[in-house]
C-alpha cells in the first residue's frame, strides 16, 4: 500500500459538465451556465485541489507508505478521504467535538481510516493533529484545506474545462464562493493561464463569514473574531493571503449576502434544476435571484451576456435541511421578482 508507480496514479477528480440553466437565466436576465462541481467524487470542488495536493505528495515520495491527515470535518476532509481512498492510501480526519453526526457518518462512509473527535473548536482539533498525531507518524502528510499552491493549481483545472465547453469564448463573468479562498485562487490562476485575464470575477460570502470583505475594507488581512453565519463551509476566520491579493485586483468584486439569501439560493436551485447544494454554494446561486444584482455588478451585461457560476457543491445538505431553510426563510421570497417563467418563483411560499 502506498507504493503505486506514478504512471498508474488515477486522477482523484473528474471533468464536470457545464450546463446552461434556462430557469436561472430567466431569473437573472442573462445566460447562466452552471459548472457542476457538486458532481465531483467528494461532492464538491475540493476534489480537484485536495486531490492534486495528494498526487504531488505521492510523486515526491513514491516509495513511502504515506498517511494523509486532515483537520476538516467538512468538504476538505471529505475530499481528502475520497482522494486518498481512490489512490489506495490511508487518510485520518481529526475534527472538533462540535462536528455533526451527519458529517462524521459521511467521512466514515467515504472510507476514512479513522475519524478522531477532539477539542471544542477547529483550532484545537488542528493543534492536536499537528502536535500529537503527526508528531508520532514519520510518514504523515498534513493536508491543508485551502492555503497551498497545489490546492489552487488543482482547482484551476476547471477553467480549462470551461474554456473547452464554451468553445473558447470567454464568459462575461465567473461567480464563486469564498471561504478560505482556495477556489478564488484556483479560478484566478486558471483564468490567467487560459488568457482570460479580463473576465470579471464575483467573490461571494455570507454575512457573518465575510473574512475577505473584512480584509478588503481594512486594506490588509484581518482575522474575524467569530463566525456567525450558518454557511459553515465559508467559516474561515482569515482568508489565504493570495486570495486577498487577487481580490484587490480591478476585475474582482466582493459580494456579501445574507444567510437568508444563501438559503433561498439553495432551495430555489433545487426547485429549478433538481440540484442540492449547501448554503456555502447557495450564496453564489443567489446572485441570480436578486433582481438586477448581476447587471449591477457586471457593467454592460445584457440578455446574451454569459455568466459561469461555479456550483461548488458541498456535502452538508440534506432534504430536511432544504425544507427547514424554505420554512424559515420563505417569507422573504415575496420580495424577489423571478417572474412566472421561473419554476421556483411559482413554487415558492409567498407569505
Amino acid at each position: 500500500m502506498g507504493s503505486m508507480p506514478e504512471r498508474e496514479l488515477p486522477q482523484p477528480w473528474i471533468e464536470t459538465p457545464l450546463i446552461e440553466s434556462a430557469a436561472l437565466s430567466k431569473a437573472a436576465g442573462c445566460r447562466i451556465f452552471l459548472k457542476l462541481e457538486n458532481l465531483q467524487p467528494s461532492g464538491s470542488f475540493k476534489s480537484r485541489g485536495i486531490g492534486n495536493l495528494l498526487l504531488s505528495s505521492i510523486r515526491a515520495r513514491p516509495t513511502s507508505p504515506l498517511h494523509f491527515y486532515s483537520s476538516s470535518g467538512g468538504n476538505a476532509g471529505l475530499a481528502c478521504v475520497t482522494a486518498a481512498r481512490s489512490l489506495a492510501y490511508p487518510a485520518t480526519v481529526v475534527v472538533p467535538l462540535s462536528t455533526t453526526a451527519f458529517m462524521i457518518a459521511k467521512l466514515r462512509a467515504a472510507g476514512a481510516t479513522a475519524v478522531v473527535q477532539v477539542g471544542a473548536s477547529w483550532a484545537e482539533a488542528d493543534a492536536h493533529l499537528r502536535d500529537h498525531v503527526l508528531a508520532r507518524d514519520p510518514h504523515g502528510v498534513y493536508v491543508p484545506p485551502f492555503d497551498h499552491p497545489a490546492v489552487w493549481t488543482g482547482a484551476s483545472s476547471m477553467v480549462r474545462e470551461v474554456r473547452a465547453q464554451l468553445g473558447g469564448v470567454a464568459p462575461d463573468a465567473v461567480v464563486c464562493s469564498v471561504g478560505g479562498g482556495g477556489l478564488l485562487c484556483g479560478v484566478m490562476e486558471g483564468l490567467r493561464r487560459e488568457g482570460w485575464g479580463g473576465v470579471r470575477v464575483l467573490a461571494c460570502e455570507t454575512e457573518g463569514a465575510a473574512s475577505l470583505r473584512g480584509s478588503l475594507d481594512a486594506g490588509e488581512l484581518v482575522t474575524l473574531e467569530a463566525i456567525t453565519s450558518e454557511a459553515s463551509s465559508l467559516g474561515a476566520k482569515r482568508v489565504a493571503r493570495r486570495a486577498f491579493e487577487y481580490a484587490c485586483e480591478e476585475g474582482v468584486r466582493s459580494v456579501v449576502l445574507s444567510d437568508a439569501q444563501a438559503a433561498r439560493g439553495c432551495w430555489r436551485l433545487a426547485d429549478d434544476e433538481r440540484l442540492m447544494v449547501e448554503m456555502a454554494c447557495g450564496v453564489s446561486v443567489a446572485v441570480c435571484y436578486e433582481e438586477g444584482l448581476l447587471r449591477g455588478l457586471v457593467p454592460g451585461l445584457g440578455e446574451e451576456g454569459r455568466v459561469v457560476i461555479v456550483l461548488c457543491g458541498g456535502s452538508h445538505v440534506s432534504l430536511e435541511m432544504l425544507m427547514g431553510w424554505r420554512e424559515r426563510f420563505g417569507g422573504v421570497e415575496a420580495v424577489v421578482d423571478g417572474g412566472e417563467d421561473v419554476p421556483s418563483w411559482v413554487t415558492a411560499p409567498k407569505g
